[in-house]
């Protein structure tokens, strides 16, 4: 197992997208270059998709210009189709996130088509980039959705296989769109996943924590050989189009766990707390996480304790 992970911050587009009351986009771009300065290099910064659908994303292309002048920061913005993806290009995005669904079902609710043209319009988006565009999938509902219920892993196998072999040198998120994922079905597709397609550049994990379980399947997935992990400030979240999903896993959770665990995630704790707070008290906000609280009613943003504290009281 690898000593680092590698998380991707998404409140500002997975957490802010369900918000009603408009954020000023200068909130936007100060909350993105806050996450930037606790340590965060990579944030999904917003989405290039109808501005009726989701009004929130309508000022992507502000984003995308405010954050290129961010010094280490690594941003990418969400696509839906190979025509927002021809607009994210022209506004100056270069890593951009396909997202489709594994059900068909979810996959109507979303993009309004079957999985196979959104494979097919995938495809065609590959074929249009500029060499200079980095390339990620986001598998919606690869373990449950919210109108077919639990997704089988050999179907979801084979959907996988068809995607990477148009382009194996993309990362690759499963995406647990519910929070109804188990830390047993995530271990089973992951380990699947990377032994099907060894020539995946990345494989990734994307949590909610609807029923609890973020954490839990976050760790499931680290143990399957995953080490790229999103998640959101303030626990902030929701899918529009996955009736019952609450938000994401906590960054700020998902950083205790892992420092507590000795393993590095180059963010700041106490830096990143003050943020979770802010995002999380957004008029609007569906906020979650149990860390923030935690260490408040302690007076205090340490950050926690690591295997390194034990090798020294060894000593």
């Amino acid at each position: 197992m690898t000593a680092t992970v590698d998380l991707v911050e998404v409140a500002p587009r997975d957490g802010f997208q369900p918000i009603g009351p408009w954020i000023p986009t200068e909130t936007k771009i100060a909350t993105v270059r806050r996450l930037a300065a606790a340590g965060l290099r990579r944030i999904e910064i917003g989405s290039f998709v109808s501005a009726s659908a989701i009004p929130q994303l309508r000022d992507a292309a502000a984003l995308v210009e405010a954050a290129a002048a961010i010094p280490g920061l690594r941003p990418q913005v969400l696509v839906p189709t190979a025509k927002r993806a021809r607009e994210a290009v022209a506004a100056g995005a270069r890593f951009l996130v396909y997202v489709l669904s594994a059900s068909e079902a979810h996959n109507w609710s979303n993009v309004r088509r079957p999985v196979a043209e959104s494979a097919e319009d995938y495809a065609r988006m590959l074929d249009a980039l500029p060499a200079d565009v980095a390339v990620r999938i986001n598998l919606a509902t690869a373990f449950d959705c919210p109108f077919d219920g639990r997704m089988a892993v050999p179907p979801v196998l084979d959907l996988i296989g068809r995607l990477a072999a148009l382009r194996p040198d993309v990362e690759i998120c499963l995406c647990d769109t519910t929070g109804r994922a188990t830390p047993d079905h995530v271990a089973q597709l992951a380990s699947a996943a990377a032994a099907r397609c060894p020539d995946v550049a990345a494989w990734a994990y994307h949590a909610h924590d609807t029923y609890g379980l973020g954490l839990a399947t976050t760790y499931a997935a680290y143990q399957a050989g995953i080490r790229v992990f999103d998640a959101a400030a303030g626990g902030l979240g929701g899918c529009p189009f996955a009736p019952g999903a609450t938000g994401n896993v906590a960054t700020e959770d998902v950083v205790w766990m892992f420092e507590r665990m000795g393993i590095p995630t180059g963010v700041a704790l106490d830096a990143l707390l003050p943020i979770a707070a802010d995002v999380a008290a957004l008029p609007g906000a569906s906020a979650g996480g149990r860390a923030r609280a935690a260490l408040a009613s302690r007076g205090a943003c340490p950050v926690p304790e690591a295997a390194g504290a034990a090798a020294k009281a060894q000593a």
